[in-house]
């Protein structure tokens, strides 16, 4: 039965009501976490993260050790042991490099020339839809937010596998080569799906080429024209390569194994990571960083003008400017401090679009709110240690020039990462561990039970 306006208007004053008893009800005494000890965000009191597993599968290091003390050192990021610098300097112009990664992932070495011609045959194979899955699931109630569009498509997916439950590792490595696969595919047509019911955008629903590498296949049905230059194409798989992987403590990876631990099938623990990715503390991270750019370029005119820009991020740190929260986004990292190898990484691509696309300024800009910022948080912020961009510093910025819509910034990071969170699942699966589950103590009080018509 359709409720009417005065019904609907009732019901929201009686919902406004519930909020109060919600938000005092769960309200804590913030004392009590100091008092038991307990490490919120799985978080020391000095920021390292709790130690909850093991894993082969990358390490992310930060600190080396000089007579018994911790000292900060350039960050370094290893996928299966191997230096994730020299992992990039070997690609050379090879335009496969994302998937040498996601083969290294999945099965912790290198693949040799004709291991590497048959994985990219294996995953050429399976970049492709159910039939009708686009117009039954894609293009039916088109969502705005991708991430969601791309959650849903894969929970839909169950439905199509004859074995869905199957949880032994080789029909979990089928089922998560084929999400790898199909990844790009679901989120391109879903923006394109949403442009088009939502915003009277041409329909462009183009199929993947099966020569061409992941990079290529993105911007290639993503774009109306489906062009793209060499530089392009190289610059996007790069990105896709420095977010693959990033440890096991990461949220949407740690909840990969949380849920993984349960016994799940894999599109269940897929999609949980896909809801912790779309969070804007973690996958979204990157638009915040696109978003403080454009409030610094209306506000500060002269780019050039280091004082001017140093004033301004000062009025950013004091809450005085932007969004009032006084952070300077793309700055610090959970374990990195001298450096974040992605974000070096990134910003030398960055660097070289920014030529091809007439864009210099705008990296130099970049170029100088890293340099300021890290040396005013250090100081403001009375910080014991150094402060350096992280990977969404330059990623937003690439994107843009790659004229790739906000709307697909955190789904490239799915598209790279559900790599990682594959890996990771197998993992989980292999050394069969116990249920993850960490404690929470009661600190509420225990109560009488009292009739209905006795309550006041």
């Amino acid at each position: 039965m359709l409720q009417t306006d005065a019904e609907r208007k009732i019901r929201d004053i009686r919902l406004a009501e519930l909020v109060k008893y919600c938000m005092i009800s769960g309200a804590l005494d913030l004392n009590l976490y100091q008092e038991y000890d307990v490490k919120r965000g799985l978080r020391e009191s000095d920021g390292k993260g709790v130690l909850t597993g093991l894993t082969e599968i990358s390490d992310v290091v930060a600190f080396k050790v000089e007579d018994g003390k911790k000292v900060p050192q350039d960050g370094q990021l290893y996928f299966q042991g191997y230096n994730i610098m020299d992992l990039k300097n070997g690609f050379a112009k090879r335009k496969f490099n994302f998937e040498e990664i996601i083969y290294l992932l999945l099965f912790g070495a290198l693949p040799n020339q004709q291991q590497m011609q048959s994985f990219i045959e294996i995953l050429s194979q399976y970049r492709e839809l159910p039939n009708k899955f686009v117009r039954d699931v894609i293009m039916k109630a088109p969502s705005m937010d991708v991430m969601n569009a791309l959650q849903r498509s894969v929970l839909t997916l169950y439905s199509y596998d004859e074995n869905p439950d199957d949880i032994s590792i080789p029909n979990v490595l089928k089922q998560s080569l084929s999400l790898i696969a199909s990844f790009p595919l679901i989120s391109v047509y879903a923006y394109h799906s949403y442009q088009h019911y939502h915003n009277d955008k041409s329909l462009v629903i183009r199929y993947p080429e099966p020569q061409l590498s992941t990079a290529e296949n993105l911007l290639r049905i993503l774009r109306a024209d489906g062009q793209y230059t060499e530089l392009e194409a190289r610059v996007l798989d790069i990105a896709l390569v420095i977010h693959a992987e990033h440890g096991g403590g990461n949220n949407s990876t740690f909840t990969t194994h949380v849920v993984s631990s349960t016994g799940t099938d894999t599109y269940s623990a897929i999609a949980a990571s896909l809801g912790s990715l779309k969070g804007p503390k973690h996958g979204g991270a990157n638009l915040k960083v696109e978003n403080m750019f454009a409030d610094i370029k209306e506000h500060v005119h002269n780019w050039s003008n280091d004082e001017a820009i140093r004033d301004y991020l000062i009025k950013i740190i004091n809450k005085e400017a932007f969004d009032h929260t006084g952070l300077i986004y793309g700055m610090g990292h959970a374990v990195y401090t001298l450096s974040d190898p992605r974000a070096v990484i990134l910003k030398e691509y960055a660097k070289s679009l920014s030529i091809e696309k007439g864009r210099e300024d705008e990296f130099e800009l970049y170029d100088k709110v890293e340099r300021i910022a890290s040396e005013l948080l250090t100081n403001m912020k009375n910080l014991h240690k150094p402060i350096c961009c992280n990977v969404d510093f330059y990623s937003g910025f690439v994107y843009s020039m790659l004229g790739i819509p906000k709307q697909m910034y955190t789904p490239i990071f799915a598209i790279s990462r559900i790599a990682g969170w594959s890996a990771h699942r197998i993992e989980e699966l292999v050394n069969a561990g116990k249920i993850i589950r960490p404690a929470y103590k009661y600190v509420g009080q225990h109560r009488e039970y009292v009739n209905l018509e006795d309550r006041k």
